[in-house]
């Protein structure tokens, strides 16, 4: 049923520890409230919105949110979400490729995959500087069903924990659009936008596969 399974990374298959919403917060000089609306959007995207601005000050803010973000970081790194791993291999032992999307770019994606040991752990990944513009614009699930050589969105399915990766994967036309509670949103906000499935986490979407 399912031949390409599109994970988001912060929130969904990684735990950063709130970190990428505090640096932006601190970057913008809002409060962390505010920056909730912009949960999975393209983080030069919600700056340049946070600060109702555009072209330098937005490249110089978003530097600082680089910054900022690399020190958190450093002092308390990434780490995969619980059963996150395992899920991704036996979804590719079964023939399911794995794509992760992200809101930030390959830069800070690629520092992420390295902490973790991820560089060859999934099939695909896909950053928001890939695209001509992030969610909740479908483009980056398109692109990873290009890069994974998968043509038909009905046998794809996308995870996310916010209601941007939900809307984007409503807007590819996804099989199954899968809202998991392991990031900074909860069922009642997730559940208020479309979607297919809301789940605890992506390690409960294998037993769900298998009893579907």
């Amino acid at each position: 049923m399912i031949e390409l399974a599109v994970f988001d990374i912060a929130g969904t298959t990684v735990d950063e520890h709130g970190a990428v919403y505090q640096a932006l917060a601190d970057a913008t000089g809002v409060s962390e409230d505010e920056v909730v609306p912009w949960m999975g959007a393209d983080k030069k995207e919600a700056i340049a919105a946070l600060l109702n601005k555009s072209g330098q000050i937005v490249q110089d803010t978003f530097d600082d949110f680089r910054r900022r973000l690399a020190e958190a970081y450093e002092l308390k790194p990434p780490v995969a979400l619980h059963g996150v791993p395992e899920t991704i291999d036996r979804l590719r032992v079964n023939g399911v490729k794995v794509a992760l999307t992200t809101g930030f770019d390959r830069d800070v994606t690629a520092s992420i995959l390295s902490t973790l040991r991820w560089e060859d752990k999934v099939d695909a990944v896909v950053c928001t500087d890939d695209v001509a513009k992030g969610r909740p614009a479908p483009y980056m699930i398109f692109r990873a069903m290009e890069a994974t050589g998968v043509m038909d969105v009905s046998r794809v399915l996308v995870a996310g924990d916010t209601t941007r990766d939900l809307e984007a994967g409503m807007n590819a036309g996804a099989k199954m659009v899968v809202g998991v509670l392991t990031g900074g949103q909860n069922a009642m906000t997730l559940g208020a936008v479309r979607h297919t499935h809301l789940l605890p986490g992506v390690a409960d979407i294998l037993p769900y596969l298998a009893s579907a």
